[in-house]
C-alpha cells in the first residue's frame, strides 16, 4: 500500500514499541509526551551528532551527521545521528568526492549496552534505509553509549532486518486502526517518561472505582 511520505511512520518508534507497545502509541498516534531526566540527557547526547548536514572528511572518511533517511518498502523515516563513509572500491559513489565509499551507521546511546536487541534493531532498520537510499549493502553499524563511553560494532543481519520488518508491520496495524493497547505493566513503568499520562496502575485488574477509592484514602 503506498501512501504519501507525511503519513510514513518515524523510525525512532521501533525502540519505543519494543520497550512498550502502549508507550508507543501514546507517543505516535495520540502525539503525547513527558520529559524525564533520562530524555533530556538522551536529547543532550544528540546534540553535537545531530548537527545537521556536517560533512566533515577525515582522510579516506567523510562524517555526516543527522542525515535524513526513509525507506518506501517499510513506510519509514528518520534520521540518522551518524552515517560514516569510508572509502572503498566496492562501496558507492558519493556526489561531490571521488572515488567509492561504505556507508556505516552509528547511533548514539545515553546509557550502557542493552540485554535485549530493541538497539540493534533500531540500527538496523537505518541501515535498511541507507541500503535503499544508496543502493548498497551494509553489514556493520555502530552503537555508542554514553555511560561507557564506547562504541559497539554491530553486524547488521538477515534475522536483525525480518524481526524489523515484522515490527513496522504491526506497528502500522495499530496506526491504522489507531488503537493503544493496554500492557502487561512491571517496575519499568517506574522508569517511562509517561507514567503520569498512561497511569499504569489503571491497566492493573482492579477497577476504575477502587483506584480512585484507593486515591482517595491516600
Amino acid at each position: 500500500m503506498e501512501s504519501d511520505e507525511e503519513e510514513y511512520l518515524m523510525l525512532s518508534g521501533i525502540q519505543h514499541f519494543q520497550f512498550c507497545k502502549r508507550q508507543w502509541a501514546l507517543i505516535h498516534i495520540e502525539q503525547q509526551w513527558e520529559e524525564n531526566v533520562r530524555t533530556v540527557e538522551g536529547q543532550f547526547l544528540h546534540q553535537k551528532a545531530d548537527t545537521p548536514f556536517i560533512r566533515e572528511k577525515r582522510g579516506n572518511k567523510l562524517i555526516v551527521r543527522a542525515m535524513p533517511i526513509k525507506s518506501r518498502e517499510l513506510r519509514i523515516t528518520g534520521i540518522c545521528d551518524v552515517v560514516e563513509f569510508m572509502k572503498d572500491a566496492s562501496g558507492v559513489e558519493i556526489n561531490g568526492l571521488e572515488g567509492k565509499y561504505m556507508a556505516y551507521p552509528v547511533e548514539y546511546k545515553r546509557g550502557k549496552p542493552k540485554v535485549n536487541d530493541i538497539d540493534v534493531l533500531q540500527l538496523t532498520a537505518q541501515a535498511m534505509c541507507l541500503e535503499e537510499m544508496l543502493l548498497c549493502r551494509i553489514d556493520l553499524g555502530y552503537l555508542f553509549y554514553n555511560e561507557i563511553k564506547h562504541r559497539i560494532e554491530v553486524p547488521i543481519t538477515e534475522i536483525e532486518k525480518s524481526k524489523v520488518k515484522q515490527i513496522v508491520t504491526e506497528m502500522y496495524d495499530f496506526y491504522l486502526r489507531r488503537h493503544t493497547p493496554k500492557v502487561k505493566t512491571g517496575t519499568y513503568c517506574t522508569n517511562c517518561s509517561l507514567q503520569n499520562i498512561c497511569l499504569p496502575k489503571l491497566m492493573n485488574k482492579q477497577s476504575v472505582k477502587s483506584y480512585i477509592d484507593g486515591k482517595i484514602r491516600e
